[in-house]
């Protein structure tokens, strides 16, 4: 594992719900120039076919999640690493069927469908330009202060062309989330040209310059298809292999800010210390999705600071960036002009590396903070085309360098449970709900039934499916605890709730008896009836009549009743008493009184 700076994260409070289809361009066309031209590349299928992305609740079992995708005609070919998100096989064409079915589940977090989506670029002729986007933003100033020594940013693209000379001693062994191998060369040559935009080897008097310098590559595959399409399941499987290697930034050049999959593995990530930048898309056009707090979205400008025509935009945009025209690297140890937010998203990704390389002390929240407030301003604060403005290096390093770390995090989180509520009664699996909040961040939330872990839950809000029938029946306490990135620990209040799942079988019928007047007892004017019953269970109701006539009814075990004889005929009156359980068997006395 690669060592990374301790960062801690905040938790964001919203969850993604599934997403039946982002928005995809009929064909892309990639930069790829050589002998053969420019290379276009037909539309893949828009899912996976025979292929879902579910998450349950927390704590769930694997018996009942079983039991609930059998229901649905699916199956759990695993979870991906620990996100708790599961690889789900379905029947061919039933894929949004099966979707739409779990996700009316309560016991289910999200469904999805598991799409395929294109790298965020367009090619551009191979005309060999200066590297405008560099000045733009200012980077020369800021390699003053920082070139992101020590910095590790996770490409995860096509691959990445390691012969070129431009990653010499920058590569780290990487990972192929497709196949699980280590071959991660580069298929499509996306990969290169979005490696070399954030950290190409620079100063060195060869070919290119790079935002972050000095910072290290760790390529991550996503895809094994020449036409570089990668699936949603694919960019979870790499996001969350690259922040157990202690990726600080992980650089995604497709449109994935609207899946809650890949939001579930940025989740991840932000929790492990690492920031997750991604491009916008180059459809042109506002997709309508909601902004992505675990994900940093990008769109992409031109020299003149406008918005590309292609690039897309709306309220998922946090900042702009260059990407019209940008100088990069391409497979076989060449350079190019590639356009695309997939451009815009490296540059940003650079970026996002010299402010941690300049303050290794600022927590993922802070660093983010500092990327968006030292933009610049190109329409106001916020802008659907620019975020919260364009990326600006020099501003960005001398404000993270201001910020002065007195104190490390000694708070511990704040943690309740607030669903079900303590005196309640339950039964089966039982929705419980946590809120947690902590100044700097929340990690994870577990949460115990009588000291037993029920599960953990790593995004909020934080919710857990409890077996009650794994406990006797009785009271049973709850609590639940809650880490901070850095270890600290809060707990909650207990909450007492009563389990009753045994249901108790009634095996006999009710006693009743009339306590006054005695059989065969002479009455006078005013008389003062008694009546209990008894039951093995419980006693429904008991019912009064005189001389055949209802003369009252309770809902319970005992009855008094006050009649009025004085008009009643001189001779013998009888009294019945009808005792009803909660399984409708009957008792009955009966007896007779003269006046």
């Amino acid at each position: 594992m690669y060592s990374s700076k301790s960062r801690s994260s905040d938790k964001n409070q919203t969850k993604h719900t599934h997403v039946i289809k982002p928005t995809l361009t009929a064909a892309l066309m990639l930069g790829v120039y050589g002998v053969s031209g420019l290379a276009v590349v037909n539309a893949a299928p828009a899912w996976k076919a025979g292929q879902i992305l579910v998450k349950p609740k927390a704590g769930l079992s694997d018996v009942e999640f079983d039991s609930i995708l059998k229901k649905n005609k699916g199956q759990s070919k695993g979870a991906i690493g620990r996100l708790g998100v599961h690889i789900i096989n379905v029947p061919a064409q039933a894929e949004e069927a099966v979707v739409k079915a779990l996700s009316r589940n309560p016991h289910v977090e999200f469904a999805e469908l598991d799409m395929a989506v294109a790298p965020s670029a367009v090619p551009n002729d191979p005309r060999y330009s200066t590297s405008w986007h560099l000045p733009k933003i200012q980077a020369p100033t800021a390699w003053d202060k920082t070139k992101a020594d020590g910095i590790i940013i996770a490409v995860l693209d096509t691959g990445i062309d390691s012969a070129h000379p431009e990653f010499a001693g920058k590569l780290l062994p990487g990972w192929n989330a497709v196949d699980g191998s280590n071959d991660t060369s580069d298929i499509n040559g996306h990969g290169t040209a979005v490696a070399g935009t954030a950290a190409a080897a620079s100063n060195n008097a060869v070919g290119v310059a790079s935002v972050a310098w000095n910072a290290q590559i760790l390529p991550v595959r996503i895809s094994n298809s020449t036409d570089s399409y990668a699936y949603w399941s694919d960019i979870a499987k790499g996001l969350n292999w690259a922040a157990n290697q202690g990726a600080d930034v992980a650089n995604i050049s497709y449109m994935v800010t609207n899946s809650s999959t890949v939001t579930t593995a940025a989740q991840y990530m932000r929790s492990k210390g690492g920031l997750v930048v991604v491009a916008a898309g180059n459809d042109g056009v506002d997709p309508g999705f909601a902004n992505n707090t675990q994900m940093i979205t990008v769109s992409a400008t031109t020299s003149t600071d406008a918005k590309a025509s292609w690039s897309n935009f709306g309220a998922l945009i946090d900042v702009a960036a260059p990407g019209a025209s940008i100088q990069t690297t391409t497979r076989g140890g060449g350079y190019a002009n590639w356009n695309g937010t997939s451009f815009a998203a490296p540059v940003t990704a650079g970026v996002v590396a010299l402010i941690m390389g300049a303050n290794p002390m600022l927590t993922v929240d802070e660093v983010e903070n500092v990327l968006k407030t030292s933009s610049d301003k190109i329409a106001g604060d916020i802008h659907p085309y620019y975020g919260h403005g364009r990326v600006n290096a020099a501003t960005a390093v001398s404000m993270a360098t201001s910020i002065v770390k007195l104190e490390t995090d000694t708070q511990a989180p704040s943690v309740n449970i607030f669903s079900p509520v303590g005196g309640s009664s339950v039964s089966g699996l039982v929705l419980a709900e946590v809120n947690a909040t902590d100044n700097v961040g929340v990690s994870e939330v577990s949460l115990y039934a009588n000291g037993l872990l029920v599960g953990t839950d790593g995004t909020a809000p934080y919710q857990f499916s409890w077996d009650s029938k794994q406990v006797a029946d009785g009271n049973v306490t709850l609590t639940a605890v809650a880490f901070d990135a850095i270890g600290n620990q809060g707990s909650s209040a207990k909450v007492l709730v009563t389990v009753k799942n045994n249901v108790v079988v009634d095996q006999q019928a009710p006693t009743v008896t009339i306590l006054n007047p005695a059989n065969g007892s002479k009455i006078g004017k005013v008389v003062a009836i008694s009546v209990v019953a008894k039951d093995d269970v419980s006693v429904a109701n008991v019912k009064l009549y005189v001389d055949g006539k209802l003369v009252s009814s309770v809902n319970g075990s005992s009855l008094s009743y006050s009649w009025n004889a004085n008009k009643a005929k001189v001779g013998a009156h009888t009294i019945d008493a009808i005792a009803t359980d909660s399984s409708n068997k009957t008792a009955k006395q009966t007896i007779t009184v003269y006046k």
